[in-house]
């Protein structure tokens, strides 16, 4: 990480946040799930502790993931968050009540053909994609595995899918095929403005790990940003930089961030 952070560092170090002024005022957290709350795929019992100990301390906790909607929509009655949102932007589901379409669709069922329609012209292209097991349990988007990809395999997919008029991510597990304005600060404004309107930017940690979690390190959006220590690798093809990189880590470095966020409010 730091050969990364000295070449091409425009994050400063965790530790720098523990003075700034707006810490201790902190009142959500919207955070990345793969890669940022899990440790080598999977959540530890620190992870929990740290969530129950954000969620005693009034702290709200909102996930923002590339996962689909199925899986979320079952992961948000499990752990202690206010809600989550799917599929890069998709779809919003809160712990409690109704999901929201974040990304108007007219008519789902051909949104879904005009997917696999395209994944299946990246097809002709790139013939070894692997399409994930979870498509059928997505509303907005369309994904394949990442694994065993190039940075030019990538650069080239985006190309491809520009041109068939979809956007494209990539996370540390899946490439996606999505609507070209769908991703996560447009929905994450979208639901801080519906959920928590009374809260300015700078009570807002934003946090993440991938290329996927890219615009919630913008900071004409959101000034208080922190990338996990893995972010490190992509740091060179990112435009927009987290304000902080923690020391450790995936869901080690989150829990460094959330002590970070309870001492400051210690009297």
């Amino acid at each position: 990480m730091k050969e990364y952070s000295q070449k091409f560092m425009k994050s400063l170090p965790l530790s720098q946040l523990q003075t700034h002024p707006s810490l201790p005022r902190v009142a959500v957290v919207a955070t990345d799930l793969d890669g940022t709350l899990t440790q080598q795929g999977k959540f530890t019992p620190g992870l929990l502790q740290a969530l129950e100990a954000l969620a005693a301390a009034s702290v709200a906790v909102v996930i923002v993931t590339g996962r689909s909607a199925g899986w979320v929509s079952g992961l948000v009655s499990y752990l202690p968050v206010v809600g989550a949102i799917a599929e890069n932007g998709g779809i919003f589901y809160p712990s409690n009540g109704t999901p929201v379409l974040l990304t108007p669709i007219a008519d789902l069922k051909t949104h879904r053909q005009q997917l696999a329609a395209g994944f299946a012209h990246l097809l002709t292209e790139f013939p070894h994609l692997r399409e994930t097991e979870d498509n059928p349990f997505r509303v907005t988007d369309w994904t394949f595995d990442v694994a065993g990809l190039t940075s030019d395999n990538l650069q080239g997919l985006r190309d491809l899918c520009a041109q068939l008029g979809w956007g494209f991510t990539f996370s540390t597990v899946h490439c996606h095929i999505k609507p070209h304005k769908q991703d996560k600060a447009v929905a994450l404004m979208q639901v801080l403005g519906d959920c928590f309107p009374d809260y300015s930017g700078d009570r807002v940690m934003t946090v993440g790990d991938s290329p996927n979690d890219e615009s919630l390190f913008d900071n004409t959006l959101f000034p208080l940003s922190v990338g996990v220590a893995n972010l490190a690798e992509y740091l060179p093809v990112l435009t927009h930089h987290p304000a902080y990189l923690t020391d450790l880590p995936e869901s080690e470095g989150f829990c460094e961030l959330v002590r970070a966020i309870l001492a400051s409010q210690l009297p």
